[in-house]
């Protein structure tokens, strides 16, 4: 009893330690955690999760589904501004402009400026962070702007490049600060660092780019830090080590399958049993064929394998450790792993709303803020400086805009779309932004519709669709219709 009483009064914390987690009693002995703070934590470790991150999204299934589920809710088919000037003329030319640009966005000429946005965002999830160099060209390049964007890796920015320069700036992970802690610089290396070949012109050495011309993409989790951290890290042993429990399963019932059955004799020399010859081993195989009757010798028998199967909670234990790993990344199971077995609708509208509330705070807080509002106004920049925008407009009054991400699919159609009609029928939304929760622009929108009412009157049709019409009983609420007979006597139930 006296062992027992010194354990259990051993594992309590005592008076100096108000908080059970912070005891030091048996449980918490071997829990000692020393103060780290955001940026040595991930100075001397970046480039190994990194790494590790990489060759999992690389060669695992579910690492590989994480970062192409996070991109496709996120970015989809892209994020697209729509000029909020209130000059309706300048307004179209400046949206015009931007799609003759969007094509020629990028530096490489592989995708457009949408297709950059999914590539910074895979490699957010990857690796933490992206770099994206913005680069002015001449205007003898042909561009409709003259600018183009460039992707970089993080690894092209040193992260454990730390010096303090004659200049009274200091280099902290890659990146100059000036004395009031402005990011000032970049210091990048000319090539990337583990794609070189031999080929380059010149050596593989740091430059020092302008901070303005450098967009720095990633999510900062603690305040101070400076370099992004791979959304798979919490979920990389996991990773690996399930991944490896599975093809050992696998294997196993491969090479149990293999085997057939065993001969068990007294005298083991001679051929019997429609044995081969033996190889170099002495071994000698027996083989079956369909509608075989076999007669044994005397003191022959044959024990049939009967290979130990992976058991019952093969599955459900699969399950578990994939619904970790998506928690952990920030996605629903059913997303991770395709499978929608055990969840009903309703279950799912749920947690899908929980997802795209996620989904909602990566494209503003990181897309729209890190990366589309920085190019948006430098590009109206250069615009304006090269002539391609005639304004007198500058600055904050010309960069005005509103940014859109892909709609969603409807879960329900029909009563989504009933919601968003009765939402601006009373006056809790507008049509314009109904349009743009669908992904495009209301003014697009609008023209297209005139276009179409205009053609259906040249050619005297009319369809339930025209807006100028009665609206279909499906789109208004059944407590708005009246009764037939009452419409026709105009009169009511009294």
């Amino acid at each position: 009893m006296g062992f027992i009483h010194r354990l259990f009064r051993s594992s309590t914390p005592g008076p100096s330690a108000p908080y059970e987690a912070a005891g030091i009693g048996r449980r918490m002995v071997r829990w000692m955690v020393g103060m780290v703070g955001p940026n040595n934590a991930l100075s001397s470790t970046l480039d190994s999760l990194r790494n590790r991150a990489r060759s999992l999204v690389r060669n695992n299934t579910y690492a590989a589904a994480a970062v192409e589920r996070i991109t496709a809710n996120t970015i989809g088919t892209g994020i697209k501004p729509q000029s909020m000037v209130q000059d309706e003329n300048l307004k179209n030319a400046i949206q015009q402009l931007w799609w003759d640009w969007v094509d020629e966005a990028d530096a490489d000429g592989l995708v457009d400026f949408y297709g950059m946005q999914a590539l910074a965002m895979r490699s957010v999830v990857a690796s933490g962070e992206v770099f994206i160099r913005m680069r002015p060209r001449f205007m003898s390049d042909g561009l409709s702007v003259p600018l183009q964007l460039q992707v970089l890796e993080s690894e092209q920015c040193p992260v454990d490049k730390n010096e303090v320069l004659t200049s009274g700036n200091i280099i902290r992970c890659g990146i100059e600060f000036n004395a009031i802690g402005k990011r000032v610089a970049y210091w990048m290396w000319r090539y990337h660092p583990g794609d070189t070949t031999g080929t380059e012109k010149g050596p593989n050495e740091l430059v020092r780019i302008p901070a303005e011309d450098i967009r720095h993409v990633y999510i900062p989790l603690r305040p101070g830090q400076l370099r992004g951290e791979p959304w798979l890290v919490r979920a990389l042993i996991k990773l690996r080590d399930l991944d490896a429990y599975d093809d050992a399963e696998l294997l196993r019932k491969k090479l149990a399958a293999m085997f057939v059955g065993f001969v068990y004799r007294p005298d083991p020399t001679g051929t019997r049993f429609g044995e081969s010859d033996p190889d170099a081993d002495g071994i000698s195989e027996a083989s079956l064929e369909p509608g075989t009757l076999q007669t044994l010798n005397p003191g022959e028998e044959i024990k049939i394998t009967e290979p130990a199967d992976v058991g019952g909670n093969y599955e459900a234990f699969m399950r578990q450790q994939a619904r970790i790993i998506a928690t952990s990344v920030g996605l629903l199971y059913e997303q991770l792993t395709g499978d929608y077995s055990q969840i009903n609708d309703r279950t799912l509208r749920a947690a899908l709303h929980e997802f795209r509330r996620s989904c909602q705070m990566w494209q503003h807080h990181l897309m729209v803020f890190g990366l589309c509002m920085p190019v948006w106004r430098r590009w109206l920049d250069m615009a304006v400086l090269s002539g391609a925008i005639k304004t007198k407009l500058r600055g904050r009054a010309l960069w005005q805009v509103k940014w859109t991400p892909q709609a969603w699919p409807y879960l329900h159609p029909v009563q989504d779309v009933q919601a968003q009609a009765m939402s601006v029928r009373a006056g809790f939304k507008s049509r314009t932004e109904v349009v743009s929760e669908t992904g495009y622009d209301a003014n697009v929108v609008d023209r297209e519709i005139a276009a179409d009412n205009a053609r259906a009157d040249a050619m005297g049709l009319v369809y339930e669709s025209d807006g100028r019409t009665t609206a279909p009983d499906w789109l208004v609420p059944a407590s708005d219709q009246q009764p037939q007979d009452n419409q026709q006597k105009g009169g009511s139930n009294a």
